[in-house]
């Protein structure tokens, strides 16, 4: 009851006296809680913390929810559908404009309050969108002038490629008074909601970022409103995060956070259970039942909002011919990699969608079957005369991937096809455009809950796969069109489903393999619960 009283009445004092208050309670008594290490394979892919840079697997648990918050928050610990955030209320103006209401007396890391005018800057060009512009524009004039950063603050060239991809016709966003604002699209839109609740919407300070000497300074220690804030952050080796005593939902939980890289399995086991690691992350589920053999532990997880996939580049000469990359599809076993190296602990979609889409769902849709007597047919069609195919990969950095690739290409080479395993180092090796490029490992996540967030993100126009040259649909961009601008739900549920026909049947893009799932080990006296997702919850409520 003591910690209940305690947290009521930081919120009150936040709420009734101002920022005064907290740090005035934090010096006045010791603080004794606790501070934790967690191991993980990669804290990120990009060395910053920049949540437009880092979308990422590995980005979101780090990111979310301790660092980076939206305007429109998750039910981390429930469904992962919208609930108030850094806004407390929205409403629709009409089909192209939404209103938000601002949580009022929220701070930021460096003792800024919360404004308007920080939700303007995060979605400007200086900080977003660079010289890029909303897809369809309007008569409403909209960035018209470019600020001209100093030396030093000139957005990397990635990112305005990642926000139009999030926001492809966001025209701008005014500020209406202190605590209200207003976003404008180009097109009629049935998504901006989930659109301000995905990750790359989060928001950041403007004076943080003013102050900051650099691009880099400022992406290596983001000033943001999140419960925990950066202390040092050690690219390829560890980030520290310290609690954000005036954090507008309460004192958290914890001291300390500390991520750790610690890229092998059993490394990452031993010092869990030598006491040196108080979680270790992405346990393959083989492991699951060694490690609850010791009756202090206990291992949280299971599926999330994330497929695994095989992706193709259509323009290797191997892979031009579209029988030739039906014939992957059908060359493999699905339910036996689940079985196999999953022990049944997820299971194989019905295609790149999920759930909780709701009526947007395809529920009669499957994944390719296993057919190895219809692959084999497929590449007999396609004249397919057994020249090797590279198979790029990382080294484990989906949960149990060495293995799958191992399992994959021997289900391809049983249908004569010819898959030979490339291992690279990271990711720009991955992406890198050349003649060895044809087939590699990737995932895809639903951030909120319409197949725009999916489907398109990834693999429309304006999505990675399309922007790295591997694949392109005339019909396929058409329907994307579609599904981001039309208003009519059975339009948009049709068009969805020709776009699943397209990218899974007839011009794969991708082949899904199974749903993802993610396991967390720690001992069972913590309690704590973990998220439907890769994201790790630390704030008030979840951790004792």
């Amino acid at each position: 009851m003591a910690a209940f009283t305690r947290r009521k009445a930081l919120q009150f004092g936040a709420a009734t006296l101002g920022a005064s208050a907290l740090p005035q309670f934090a010096i006045g008594q010791a603080d004794n809680r606790p501070s934790i290490t967690i191991a993980v394979q990669k804290i990120v892919n990009s060395n910053t913390l920049d949540v437009l840079r880092e979308q990422s697997n590995v980005g979101e648990r780090v990111f979310f929810t301790s660092l980076w918050e939206p305007l429109i928050g998750k039910d981390w610990l429930g469904n992962l559908l919208p609930r108030p955030g850094l806004a407390t209320e929205w409403k629709r103006i009409d089909d192209q404009t939404i209103e938000l209401k601002l949580r009022q007396g929220v701070k930021f890391h460096n003792g800024a309050e919360l404004t308007a005018e920080d939700v303007v800057f995060t979605f400007s060009r200086e900080r977003m969108f660079g010289n890029t512009a909303a897809k369809n524009r309007s008569t409403i004039k909209a960035f018209e002038t470019i600020p001209t950063p100093r030396p030093g603050k000139e957005l990397p060239v990635d990112i305005p490629a990642v926000a139009r991809r999030a926001w492809p016709d966001l025209l701008r966003v005014d500020a209406i008074d202190k605590y209200t604002v207003r976003f404008y699209n180009a097109t009629p839109d049935v998504t901006l909601e989930g659109r301000l609740a995905r990750y790359g919407s989060d928001i950041m300070s403007r004076k943080g970022w003013e102050d900051a000497a650099s691009y880099l300074d400022w992406a290596r220690k983001p000033i943001t409103t999140g419960p925990y804030k950066v202390v040092e952050f050690r690219p390829d080796n560890s980030l520290t995060l310290e609690a954000h005593d005036e954090y507008w939902g309460g004192r958290p939980p914890l001291k300390r956070i500390r991520f750790v890289e610690v890229a092998e399995v059993p490394s990452r086991i031993a010092g869990l259970l030598s006491g040196q690691y108080q979680f270790a992350c992405d346990i393959p589920p083989d492991q699951i039942s060694d490690i609850e053999k010791n009756a202090g532990f206990e291992v949280q997880g299971g599926t999330i909002l994330n497929h695994r996939l095989t992706v193709f580049d259509k323009n290797h000469a191997q892979l031009q011919n579209p029988l030739v990359r039906r014939a992957f599809t059908h060359a493999i076993d699905r339910q036996a990699i689940v079985n196999s190296l999953w022990a049944g602990r997820t299971k194989v979609p019905a295609g790149l969608q999920w759930e909780y889409y709701g009526d947007m769902f395809h529920a009669d849709w499957t994944v390719p079957e296993y057919n190895p007597k219809l692959a084999a047919d497929l590449l007999k069609q396609a004249g397919y005369k057994g020249d090797p195919i590279p198979y790029r990969l990382l080294n484990n950095y989906y949960t149990n991937q060495n293995a799958t690739a191992q399992i994959l290409t021997e289900m391809w080479r049983s249908v004569g096809l010819n898959v030979q395993i490339n291992s690279l180092e990271n990711w720009s090796q991955i992406m890198q455009r050349d003649d060895s490029r044809a087939v590699r490992d990737w995932s895809n996540s639903a951030p909120f809950s319409d197949p725009v967030s999916s489907i398109v993100n990834q693999h429309g126009p304006n999505g990675q796969q399309q922007q790295i040259g591997e694949w392109t649909n005339a019909e396929m961009n058409q329907l994307c069109e579609v599904l981001e601008t039309s208003t009519d739900r059975a339009r948009r549920r049709t068009a969805f489903r020709r776009m699943l026909e397209i990218c899974e049947r007839e011009d794969p893009a991708y082949t899904v393999l199974h749903q993802n799932a993610t396991f967390t080990a720690k001992p069972k006296a913590l309690q704590w619960k973990a998220s439907p997702a890769f994201a790790m919850d630390f704030r008030p409520g979840n951790y004792v």
